[in-house]
């Protein structure tokens, strides 16, 4: 070492930081290329600005730029920027005896998690440099100065030289890093690039990768080859075909194909962040092939929603919506959101929860915040305010985004089709975007059956003494067309929307109403119109006839119904299933059923449905078993009967059977009975089934 080579102890806590990351064990250690690279960006930075105020200080080279070498031949890194540098003072201090504030605070944050991905936001990134290296050189020039080597090997102590063997930078830092054997893989070109795109990709300032690479290329013999060769033929025995009279024989140069090395200068982060540009400036083709390049997506974007937030909180943010939704959208094991959060150009992370709610998890994009602080950790994310306000802000901007694609119908048609699931979660979880959220919405309906219709235009159709929106829940649209529930909301004119994707019953809960005006299910008791004083007193007159009837069948359901009520709700089926206003309608009660991990007893038998049978008034079998249980309650047909209207309204009305095979033995021997057969005749062989009694008007055979 030369004679002006001076020594310095490392301050303390930096030594103990060294040694933490020199003996500890790593999974990501990729990380030290992020951190270098955020430095090289800084010290560019700094020289940028000291320029604003006096260009001189570019006279010593005007491109700023990263350049990143790998010396494989010598297993070394290099990383150079032509940033502001630092002077002999510089070195000493910022790299070995001053102390950074958040020294401290990282040691104890990175022993307890084993992960040291976050030390360059506790002020201490150059130190990850020692991940992959054994001995880190410093060359750096500042405009005021000499240039210098800052040299160590991570034990107690560093050393500061006056640089008389290297190339003059000019001005800047170049970092060289002797790289670990087993952590060679960083020399790669791929590797590199792969890192750089991960999490440098937007550094305001090009990155270089300069790196050899092999090619083959055609030189041409010279004469002595040419001649060896030759005596080589003449040996061989000389076996040539004839050469077609019209081949061209012209003297050509002979070549050989030889593989040389070629030093390849490439940018890596050519894709520039466009979200810190006015968005005015931006053309679309930009915003398409910034999308892509952000999310390996094939299509263009559906919308884009390109803003920035100043003020108290400063951040930019550009926001996009995919054509489609992705098979896995909703898949428990998928990254909760798209999101890619920057602090100040420096990729931090692209799975922060916090950022975004779970129901705009097919929003990609970014958000690039000026504020934040740096030692995010998962626990300070949890408690930031100022992530709070972003989350807040990407909300409401994700939910213009919304409305101006709801201008473009062909647009929204795609959109709602690939993410209508998305704004049903979004009405379940998000109460303070409820109502807008809800102007999203499109259903089918009695009245609009060709396309989807909107609860505004639902609105704008009701009649003037319509007090609810009315709707129905079911498995499918053509199940709930044909509900008897309908009838009467049919012959009064009343629109009724069709729900029948299985999370409308969860929205629907949370939603209670659009414009004032109450959201109510048809399927549920205690639905009321505004009848004239004739039709109430003749109605309150059928309840009051058939209140033996109700009685007796009441009796013979037993527990199987609450009760037994007469209903206005029907026009041509006899009777239909009402549940309670406050539990699970049927349509819900079958999707919890089929839920995997359903809790069998407990929340479900409390929720589930309480079923009340209603009956038709004026239907002919209500009025004929009306007349039967008036000449004989306990008549066997009465009770028979019961049983296979209950079970066919309970089909009808949405429900599943808790006894299907008895259902359709009740069925068989109707159809034998209405066939005049008996037993014999139906089934010759060997029956369990009691025979049938010979048919008349009122002694049919209990089918129980």
């Amino acid at each position: 070492m030369s004679g002006n080579t001076e020594t310095f102890n490392f301050q303390a806590e930096i030594s103990q930081l060294m040694s933490l990351i020199v003996n500890a064990v790593y999974q990501n250690k990729e990380i030290f290329l992020r951190e270098l690279i955020s430095n090289a960006s800084d010290a560019l930075d700094k020289i940028r600005y000291q320029s604003l105020t006096d260009p001189s200080v570019l006279d010593s080279g005007k491109d700023l730029k990263i350049t990143i070498v790998p010396d494989v031949a010598n297993k070394v890194l290099i990383i150079r920027d032509t940033g502001i540098g630092m002077t002999k003072a510089d070195l000493i201090n910022n790299l070995g005896t001053i102390a950074k504030s958040g020294t401290k605070a990282f040691m104890e944050m990175v022993q307890e998690t084993k992960d040291a991905s976050m030390i360059g936001q506790f002020g201490v990134g150059f130190y990850s440099a020692y991940l992959v290296a054994d001995e880190v050189e410093v060359i750096s020039k500042h405009n005021d100065d000499e240039q210098y080597i800052w040299r160590s090997s991570a034990g107690q102590n560093f050393t500061v030289t006056r640089d008389t063997v290297n190339e003059p930078l000019g001005r800047g830092s170049e970092i060289r890093l002797h790289l670990k054997d087993d952590l060679l893989e960083f020399l790669e070109e791929r590797r590199i690039k792969d890192i750089v795109k991960k999490h440098s990709e937007f550094i305001s300032y090009p990155i270089h990768l300069v790196y050899q690479k092999e090619v083959e290329k055609e030189v041409p013999i010279e004469e002595t080859e040419e001649a060896v060769d030759e005596e080589k033929d003449e040996n061989k025995a000389k076996i040539e075909e004839v050469d077609d009279e019209g081949e061209d024989k012209e003297d050509k140069p002979k070549t050989k194909k030889v593989k040389e090395n070629e030093t390849v200068d490439e940018e890596l982060n050519q894709t520039k962040p466009i979200w810190t540009r006015n968005p005015d400036s931006i053309q679309k083709d930009e915003y398409n092939a910034f999308y892509k390049s952000l999310t390996n997506d094939w299509e263009d974007p559906l919308a884009v929603k390109h803003f920035s937030v100043e003020g108290q909180l400063e951040f930019r943010s550009i926001l996009f919506t995919p054509h489609r939704a992705p098979f896995d959208l909703f898949e428990g094991k998928k990254k909760r959101n798209n999101i890619k959060l920057y602090v100040r150009r420096v990729f931090i992370m692209d799975d922060c929860e916090e950022l975004i709610p779970e129901w705009l998890n097919f929003v990609k994009g970014i958000v690039d915040s000026e504020d934040l602080p740096l030692n995010l950790s998962r626990e300070v994310l949890q408690q930031n305010k100022i992530l709070k306000v972003i989350r807040k802000n990407l909300v409401k901007k994700c939910v213009d985004m919304f409305t101006e694609i709801a201008e473009d119908k062909d647009n929204f048609n795609k959109f709602y089709e690939a993410f209508s699931k998305n704004i049903k979660l979004g009405i379940n979880e998000d109460a303070q975007n409820r109502g807008k959220l809800s102007e999203f919405l499109r259903y089918y309906s009695t009245k609009s059956t060709d396309e989807p219709t909107s609860l505004k235009d639902y609105v704008t159709r009701m009649p003037e003494k319509q007090k609810f929106i009315y709707y129905i829940t079911g498995q499918s649209r053509q199940a709930v067309e044909s509900s008897p529930f309908l009838e009467v909301l049919k012959r009064k004119g009343y629109e009724v929307l069709y729900m029948v994707d299985p999370i409308d019953e969860y929205a629907v809960q949370q939603l209670k109403d659009f414009e004032g005006k109450e959201l109510k299910s048809i399927t549920k008791e205690g639905l009321e119109f505004e009848d004239d004083e004739d039709e109430k007193k003749k109605f309150d007159e059928q309840k009051k006839e058939l209140e033996p009837l109700c009685a007796t069948m009441k009796e013979i359901l037993g527990d199987k119904v609450e009760k037994v009520v007469v209903t206005d709700m029907l026009s041509e089926s006899p009777c239909v299933i009402l549940t309670g206003q406050f539990g699970w309608s049927a349509n819900m009660e079958r999707i919890m059923q089929s839920q995997a991990l359903r809790d069998s007893g407990g929340m479900s038998s409390y929720m589930a449905s309480k079923r009340t049978l209603g009956l038709h008034p004026t239907h002919p079998i209500i009025r004929a078993l009306k007349a039967k249980v008036a000449a004989d309650k306990n008549d066997k047909t009465v009770r028979d009967l019961s049983n296979l209207l209950y079970e066919a309204a309970l089909l009808a009305s949405g429900f599943t059977l808790d006894d299907p095979s008895q259902f359709s033995s009740r069925i068989n021997r109707m159809v034998m009975l209405g066939l005049s057969l008996d037993d014999e005749e139906a089934a010759p062989a060997e029956s369990d089934a009691p025979a049938l009694e010979e048919v008349t008007e009122s002694n049919m055979e209990e089918i129980d």
